[in-house]
């Protein structure tokens, strides 16, 4: 019994050794190319930033990786099994029926996959991009064939299949926009508003603190309509992908303390309680 293992051991053990050690290997060089050509292969879209352009890289080449990397083992494993005298026939023949009878009710699994397929060569989002999916929205943080991974602000992580995805808002493709409405008063003149909220974009995208994040200043656009007590004015700049949230939220402060200086008044609900005496 001991001759028949140690037999075996220095028989298929060696065999065993060099496969792990070449499919390791193989995994690791082949990695090394596909990064290597997608790098080379995949344009950078005009308007798009060098980063945007690395993170979808990335995804690709972490997705292409991923499949390389289940194929490889499972080479791997059927060799092995093969070496240690186990047929590989019947389990592949068995294999082949279970994928047919899986591929009845595998409808679903190939759809996710085709589309996620056309996801990621199209561009549609990738890594870090900001979307909204349906109901979903959030950070993606992951993306596979199979499915997306949105982060939201509370945390919460969003598994999308991709088969279910009917329509995409990327809110970080290329570039993002601060696009908000304040209200000012009645009495305010329109055109020092216009004069004040000018000249606080212009300061901001000078700033060196911000002006690497905003690629068209902030400005007046236009009336955009009269409400009960307020003229609503609205105001529009170009930021980097990502940067418009923190944009806005500086502009909003800016706007706020110039307001107060220049004595421009932004409206908001009071209510007067009055109190009859018996």
């Amino acid at each position: 019994m001991l001759d028949q293992v140690s037999n075996w051991v220095v028989g298929v053990g060696p065999k065993v050794i060099i496969i792990l050690v070449v499919a390791f290997f193989a995994r690791l060089i082949i990695f090394k190319i596909i990064e290597s050509a997608v790098r080379r292969v995949v344009r950078q879209e005009e308007g798009v930033s060098i980063d945007a352009e690395e993170r979808r890289e990335n995804t690709l080449i972490r997705i292409i990786n991923g499949t390389l990397h289940v194929v490889i083992w499972l080479v791997s494993i059927m060799m092995i099994l093969s070496e240690i005298g186990v047929e590989i026939g019947p389990i592949l023949a068995a294999a082949g029926v279970v994928g047919i009878a899986v591929g009845f009710g595998g409808q679903y699994l190939i759809k996710d996959i085709i589309s996620g397929f056309f996801i990621i060569i199209e561009n549609q989002y990738k890594v870090g991009d900001v979307v909204c999916i349906g109901d979903s929205c959030g950070l993606v943080e992951d993306i596979s064939l199979r499915m997306s991974t949105l982060r939201d602000l509370d945390g919460i992580a969003h598994h999308i299949p991709h088969g279910e995805v009917k329509q995409v808002s990327n809110m970080t493709k290329g570039f993002s926009r601060v696009n908000m409405n304040i209200g000012v008063s009645y009495e305010d003149d329109i055109e020092k508003v216009e004069a004040v909220i000018n000249k606080i974009g212009k300061e901001m995208s000078a700033d060196p603190e911000w002006k690497d994040k905003i690629r068209e200043a902030p400005k007046f656009l236009r009336i955009d309509s009269f409400g009960d007590s307020s003229v609503n004015v609205k105001i529009l700049g170009d930021t980097e992908p990502l940067s418009q949230w923190e944009v806005a939220g500086e502009l909003r402060k800016r706007i706020k303390i110039s307001f107060d200086r220049e004595g421009i008044s932004i409206p908001y609900p009071q209510r007067t309680i009055s109190y009859l005496k018996d």
